[in-house]
């Protein structure tokens, strides 16, 4: 039964109640513009009713205050997430396009276009007058700029790639460093909640870092309550794999490659690897985020590594041939003269290699293993170079490039060839590749051709003069102009026969005729090959483009409607202030009624 007094505590219970929601509403307030904070809202009920052994029943005693929670939609946080991983990646995919556009857009502007021109202007003029020393000397000079620009390009593409990788790095350690607070935050939120108080401040600067980690790459979070009351079990995963286990965050790491995936690759590219020693898989097709913008773009091959099936491999051999490859002529190929071989599931490391030209037009490829094999492999099994990775990046763009100058350069190496020089000696080849570790250059070949003899990659660097290596030695970045020529311009042929005097000029003619000829590439003449590239990386770009502007369209639609939930709205937090006074008033009023009612039943009653 309730005592004299009970007034004064049901009116007490309200004022109490009354500046809870005022300090609530005031809290919400304060935090409008607080990013990541989700509305408060006070819960209460009708306190514990007393029996007054009445016919007239039970007495209510005040109000409760239950609990102060937080306005979450956890259908809109994996939305959120889910989106905010898309947008991260487009986003990372356009930035780093445009830096590829803009190199490449040279092509068109002042680069290819202006150096390719004056050095078929030079060669124009030498079909003129081919005794001529300052046209000749002009003509190996403007070829040497076309081979500096290509240099240059190679080397832009390679600063993109270096950025793309400090970036893994820079990503990888955002990764742990979000995983670590993840961590902490979730023991202290438990600490409280253990309590049975709401930690909803807590969890709010846990979910910004969850939102945080959503655009680096895909996560998912799993919370369920666990034995004691208030204490949850809060699992975050990484495109599948464990990434936070309660209090325990596990750390990724970043291992620079031993060796290359690509000859053109930069040295030192980083592979990233989970504490346990497990390869993060840069190929995952469910891999989202910043992260996999950044594997795309610096190891995007277009899926145009070498891949193949290999004859049978016995245990403990040390080789394997492969047949039946995607790659039948070296101007494709772009393999790194040693490096890592996939076998079934097996990696390993190769040392050489060696092509051999077959009967039929395909190409068989045997690689000398560093260690013997592991197991027996069945014949057929799927062996492949590097990674696979569907997506036009620095390696593809790198791979057309050498496309170009290896099917240019071998071309007009053969025609030049077929001259004499100024003093009637057979002529040499026009273009050639620099070894960048010796400063010597290779003496190119057709490989493959009839009487071509198929050696091992190695033999090329110990005597490169002498030694006939394939065209697969020429990249962008060691293109460059036959030394003879560059040293002394009496060595271009300009003529088939000078017999009859230097005058003629047929070679240089022919030469001439290459720049318009449309049978060398499937685009059409040279100019069009690299005016296709141009075009190809602009439609890429655009395409990264329009997907970034179209996911920011869709992460903000999900932040309205995630707002609308757990958002501060103005309006309605006024609205609070003014009921929770008029209530916190009301409840005052009720104390002063009954200290008025006490102070008569106590001094006045007699």
């Amino acid at each position: 039964m309730a005592n004299t007094f009970f007034g004064l505590n049901i009116g007490t219970t309200g004022l109490y109640a009354a500046k809870s929601g005022l300090n609530i509403t005031a809290h919400n307030v304060a935090n409008i513009e607080t990013e990541g904070y989700s509305r408060q809202v006070l819960k209460q009920s009708a306190d514990m009713p007393l029996s007054t052994n009445n016919r007239f029943g039970m007495l209510g005693s005040g109000v409760a205050v239950n609990e102060i929670t937080q306005m979450r939609s956890q259908y809109y946080d994996e939305k959120y997430r889910s989106n905010n991983a898309l947008l991260g990646m487009y986003e990372s995919r356009s930035y780093f396009m445009n830096e590829v556009q803009s190199y490449l857009n040279e092509i068109e502007l002042e680069g290819f276009t202006t150096t390719f021109d004056s050095m078929y202007d030079s060669l124009q003029e030498l079909a003129k007058d081919p005794s001529n020393l300052t046209v000749r000397t002009q003509v190996s000079n403007y070829a040497m700029s076309m081979c500096e620009y290509f240099n240059s390009l190679s080397t832009s593409l390679n600063q993109v790639q270096t950025e793309c990788n400090y970036e893994v790095k820079n990503q990888v350690s955002r990764i742990n460093s979000l995983a670590t607070q993840v961590a902490t935050l979730t023991k202290q939120i438990n600490t409280v909640e253990i309590g049975g108080q709401n930690a909803n401040d807590l969890r709010d600067q846990r979910a910004n870092l969850i939102d945080e980690l959503s655009e680096i790459a895909n996560v998912t979070v799993t919370e369920r309550e666990i034995g004691t009351v208030g204490m949850t079990e809060y699992i975050v995963r990484l495109d599948g794999q464990l990434l936070v286990d309660n209090y325990e965050a596990r750390s990724l790491e970043v291992i620079p490659r031993t060796e290359n995936m690509s000859q053109c690759d930069v040295d030192g590219l980083y592979d990233v690897y989970w504490d346990n020693g497990e390869k993060l898989n840069a190929e995952s097709a469910t891999l989202k985020g910043t992260l996999k913008a950044l594997f795309e773009v610096r190891d995007g091959n277009n899926k145009e590594n070498l891949q193949g099936y290999a004859e049978e491999v016995d245990d403990g051999a040390a080789e394997i041939t492969i047949i039946n490859t995607n790659i039948n002529d070296l101007k494709d190929l772009n393999i790194p003269a040693e490096g890592k071989i996939t076998i079934g599931n097996g990696e390993y490391t190769y040392t050489s290699f060696k092509v051999t030209a077959n009967e039929d037009g395909t190409y068989s490829y045997t690689f000398q293993l560093k260690d013997e094999a592991r197991r027996q492999y069945p014949e057929g099994t799927k062996v492949s170079i590097g990674t696979t990775m569907d997506y036009k990046g620095i390696p593809y763009y790198h791979a057309q490039l050498n496309e170009f100058i290896r099917v240019f350069s071998k071309e007009f190496n053969e025609v030049h060839a077929s001259g004499r020089n100024l003093n009637g000696d057979t002529g040499v080849n026009f273009f050639s590749a620099m070894n960048p570790m010796t400063a010597e250059q290779y003496h190119l070949n057709s490989f493959g051709a009839e009487g071509a003899e198929n050696v091992t990659m190695s033999e090329y660097e110990s005597d490169p003069l002498t030694v006939e290596a394939p065209y697969y030695m020429l990249t962008a970045a060691n293109f460059t102009v036959n030394e003879t020529i560059q040293m002394n311009p009496h060595t271009i042929s300009a003529a088939s026969d000078i017999t009859n005097g230097v005058g003629n000029a047929d070679i240089a003619n022919k030469l001439l005729a290459l720049k318009s000829d449309v049978s060398m590439f499937k685009q059409g003449d040279p100019a069009a090959f690299l005016q296709t590239l141009v075009g190809e990386v602009g439609v890429d770009t655009k395409a990264s483009l329009n997907f970034a502007e179209s996911q920011e369209d869709i992460v903000q639609a999900v932040v309205s409607q995630r707002l609308s939930v757990a958002g501060v709205d103005i309006d309605e937090e006024a609205m609070n202030l003014a009921k929770y006074q008029e209530a916190y008033n009301l409840a005052a009023k009720v104390i002063a009624v009954m200290s008025e009612t006490y102070d008569t039943l106590i001094n006045t009653v007699q």
